[in-house]
């Protein structure tokens, strides 16, 4: 039987809430001191103010050569304490992570490169790291600087970069210098639509045409359905599925809450700044009832409800809507209007109409938010929290769909010329 090349036994990681986490053991002389004085009074006598959190729990699978494994799970689930784990950069509370080859891993904007050096000399340095000559790095060098199209500021210290430039060159540097297992996080989502389609083939390539393994954590449930053979669904540090992406990503979005008033205020998996918070969204479909269904071809209305603690200046509003394998479908947002709200405060209320839905009859999710003036960054942004249907509308050109023949219908007017 073959070793995999990832063997996972066991894994699990506490952390203590209100207690300072560090690697070294015991507490320094000061702690000692603080500690000594302030007992007496009560603190930290017989009290542990500190609680404690499994990040991740009982955790056990095994990666083959060659393999992609998604990884998902809603915010706090230990999709990133798992990576970092299998990176070294932390230990384990209990079991064990073992990796049978080089290991090169992208999980956060900053990680890995030194941010005085050039570009050119985190290349050689992270090359260096992986165990590479000068140069067999030096061999790689035009292949790297090419993908990653930053070569005008590759002698520019990477302190000075754009988030985006730094992750091109980031995942260029760990895609080509031949790690046996290449970790990525959910950093790919900085960068634009064409380099995330590039770094996906990238990796596709890696793991078919050069036998390397791959393993991906990324909320964007099309590419891990694409890129994927099979997916880990986490939640609250554990696994709930490991297998076929359809089957993982089917379990991951049946959290969302199906009804035509939801609230969403406490919902966990969340962008968010704090400076505004979407608590409710109401769907008013023609059905009546508490679920959400909606005839095909007709009107939908979607209310959202927000509440801003401090007055904001022309916010944009947007709605998401994905199919049942997560694959996102239609993009709504306020700006495509020029809805101006002017300055406001407190609690409000803004509602989107489409005129005549065209989704095929199936299941739906929804992912509203909320931006700043100039949609230049996310104020809120729950993630699938909303679900509904859409039903056949009863004629006989219904019938007929199939989504095998695309997402939605769009009315069309035929004649003869």
């Amino acid at each position: 039987m073959t070793t995999p090349i990832i063997r996972i036994e066991g894994l699990g990681k506490l952390y203590k809430i209100g207690e300072q986490q560090r690697a070294r053991k015991g507490p320094t002389f000061g702690e000692t001191l603080v500690t000594a004085f302030t007992r007496p009074f009560g603190k930290g006598s017989g009290h542990n103010a500190s609680k404690e959190f499994w990040a991740l729990r009982n955790v056990s699978f095994d990666v083959a050569e060659g393999e992609v494994v998604g990884v998902i799970g809603r915010n706090g689930a230990g999709k990133s304490t798992l990576f970092k784990i299998l990176s070294r950069i932390t230990d384990p509370t209990e079991g064990s992570a073992q990796l049978n080859g080089r290991v090169a891993s992208l999980l956060e904007v900053g990680t890995g490169f030194h941010p005085e050096l050039t570009g050119r000399e985190n290349i050689f340095l992270n090359g260096a790291i992986l165990g590479m000559t000068r140069a067999e790095i030096r061999k790689k060098l035009d292949e790297i600087v090419a993908f990653s199209e930053v070569e005008k500021f590759l002698d520019t210290p990477v302190k000075r970069y754009s988030s985006g430039m730094y992750v091109r060159l980031a995942f260029s540097v760990a895609a080509h210098l031949e790690p046996e297992i290449l970790i990525v996080d959910e950093v790919l989502a900085v960068g634009d639509a064409a380099f995330q389609a590039k770094c996906l083939g990238k990796m596709r390539g890696i793991s078919e045409t050069d036998g390397r393994t791959v393993m991906f954590v990324s909320h964007n449930l099309a590419s891990i359905r694409q890129l994927c053979q099979r997916v880990c669904l986490l939640d609250k540090g554990e696994i709930t599925v490991i297998g076929a992406p359809d089957e993982a990503i089917g379990r991951y979005l049946s959290d969302a809450v199906v009804g035509k008033k939801v609230s969403v205020a406490d919902w966990d998996d969340r962008e968010t700044t704090g400076d505004a918070r979407i608590v409710e969204i109401e769907l008013q479909p023609g059905d009546v009832g508490e679920i959400a269904v909606i005839k095909m071809g007709q009107p939908l209305r979607i209310k959202m409800e927000v509440e801003i603690p401090e007055p904001l200046s022309d916010p944009n509003f947007g709605m998401l809507v994905y199919d049942s394998s997560g694959t996102p479908l239609l993009d709504l947002r306020s700006l495509h209007q020029i809805l101006l709200v002017g300055r406001v405060t407190g609690r409000i209320a803004v509602q989107l109409e489409v005129a005549q839905l065209g989704l095929y009859p199936g299941h739906y999710f929804l992912s509203p938010w909320i931006s700043d003036t100039g949609n230049r960054r996310n104020l809120d942004f729950p993630k699938m929290c909303v679900a509904f249907d859409v039903s056949p509308s009863g004629s006989d050109v219904d019938a007929q769909l199939d989504r095998d023949w695309g997402a939605y219908f769009v009315p069309s007017t035929w004649s003869v010329v």
